[in-house]
């Protein structure tokens, strides 16, 4: 995607900033074994939708409406989402006492209207290139005086969802591998960077201690899937 706002990396520093910051906002979601029969392998779900509107959107929108503070109560909040995110920041900006606006396409369906709207969030409804254009440019601009909030090209809400990666490798001891639902990228991109972040900094650690030669190969493991 072409966008006029490319983001830096986001550091492991921000997503544990996020997750101070969003702690009792939203759930720390359960870790379940899926029940396959395949004895090679022990695969996990994390529990998203038990999230307050029932996706992981949540985190990020309350890091940042959090780090918004004040400025957010004083304009308000906009974000372009007929689903998740709208609902996400809906929800969230309702907790707070913000206004809070929806770019939706005018194609949308009925349900996600009511849905953003119980919420408490206003929808206006424009055109898919309309919509795009928003993403893309990252604003709006009869709503120039609201904060925008990208659905997933915002490095508050990729922070946000690193802390998903944090809890994974808190309660999975020895994931082999993450499989991530893709869509605008935030969520593989907060994920990623909080596993590869906490892996380097375990892997220099394991490093800088002598280790006694192995005298025979190392026994065989169970792989762990997310």
């Amino acid at each position: 995607m072409i966008t006029e706002h490319p983001l830096e990396p986001v550091s492991l520093v921000q997503i544990e900033s996020a997750r101070k910051r969003i702690h009792g906002l939203v759930l720390r979601t359960p870790i379940v074994r899926l029940n396959v029969d395949d004895p090679e392998r022990e695969v996990y779900l994390k529990l998203e939708n038990l999230q307050p509107t029932g996706s992981f959107k949540v985190r990020g929108a309350s890091n940042a409406i959090a780090l918004a503070g004040q400025e957010a109560k004083s304009r308000g909040v906009y974000t372009c989402s007929a689903g998740n995110m709208a609902q996400a920041l809906a929800w969230q900006a309702r907790q707070n006492g913000i206004p809070c606006t929806a770019i939706v396409p005018d194609n949308a369906p009925k349900t996600k209207l009511q849905a953003i709207e119980w919420f408490g969030a206003k929808t206006i409804q424009v055109s898919y290139d309309e919509v795009w254009k928003v993403v893309t440019s990252h604003q709006y601009a009869p709503l120039a005086d609201a904060l925008f909030v990208h659905p997933f090209s915002d490095e508050r809400m990729i922070a946000g969802n690193g802390t998903i990666g944090l809890e994974i490798l808190e309660d999975v001891a020895g994931v082999d591998s993450v499989i991530i639902p893709f869509g605008g990228g935030g969520l593989t991109a907060g994920i990623a960077s909080a596993i590869h972040a906490k892996k380097q900094i375990q892997g220099s650690t394991r490093s800088s201690r002598r280790q006694p030669p192995l005298s025979q190969p190392p026994s065989e493991k169970e792989e762990r899937w997310m």
